[in-house]
């Protein structure tokens, strides 16, 4: 494909598992992350590192974010300057950058809340019932208005990923897997709820696909995903 791609919060849970398989389908990638360090090493709420990453790129893979709803709940204004404010650099920096590049944001299913009904649709009314889905809600408000100004961006929701070493340890299904490995009993905590889980192998192919349909500009002809991940014709 030979993009140059910026991935904000590439150290992340997604981001480690997408930065290796979009090099290997051919593009340059360019990282962005509060917690590395030397090269590649920034904060999205900071315009300025956010307006020298995305120089020369093609596309941007936003990623970073206060990125759970514990965390969101314990430092709010922090979640909304990542979620929101870093989100709108990343925006504001691509609409004014000389190469335009396209914009892909991760949202959450957390948009939804509780919602009427299940499974949830694109349809289902957003209804957020914490600070993070509401940062989220905000995001995708943010992404409608630089489209509706020329900008090509899209969202993406995503739901309970999971499928890597590099996922916390309290998460339900790093909990299961330990408790499993000690031979302990596996702990569910309300018997109502219903979880739906989506791999990290699975995100990342479907980013990569959506990366390639963007690069091409998103209407020349539809694309699968072989099973390394990268588009095929």
């Amino acid at each position: 494909m030979n993009h140059r791609v910026l991935i904000t919060g590439s150290s992340g849970l997604i981001g480690s598992a997408l930065v290796p398989l979009l090099v290997n389908c051919g593009n340059q990638v360019r990282l962005l992350d509060v917690s590395i360090t030397g090269e590649g090493a920034g904060d999205t709420r900071d315009r300025d590192s956010v307006h020298s990453a995305i120089a020369g790129c093609d596309g941007i893979i936003h990623l970073a974010a206060v990125s759970r709803v514990i965390w969101g709940e314990h430092k709010p204004d922090l979640c909304w300057a990542t979620n929101v404010g870093g989100l709108r650099n990343v925006l504001e920096s691509a609409s004014t950058s000389s190469k335009k590049p396209w914009v892909i944001f991760a949202s959450s299913r957390e948009i939804y809340g509780q919602p009427d009904r299940l499974p949830a649709t694109e349809e289902c009314r957003a209804n957020p019932v914490n600070i993070y889905g509401r940062s989220k809600v905000a995001g995708e408000m943010l992404v409608e208005t630089a489209r509706r100004e020329g900008l090509r961006a899209c969202t993406i929701r995503l739901s309970n990923v999971f499928g890597s070493v590099h996922d916390h340890a309290d998460r339900v299904v790093p909990a299961f897997a330990r408790a499993a490995a000690q031979g302990s009993p596996l702990r569910v905590d309300g018997a109502e709820h219903t979880f739906d889980f989506t791999h990290t192998d699975d995100v990342a192919a479907g980013i990569a696909t959506l990366t390639a349909l963007l690069g091409e500009g998103g209407t020349r002809h539809r694309r699968s995903t072989s099973s390394a991940g990268c588009p095929q014709p």
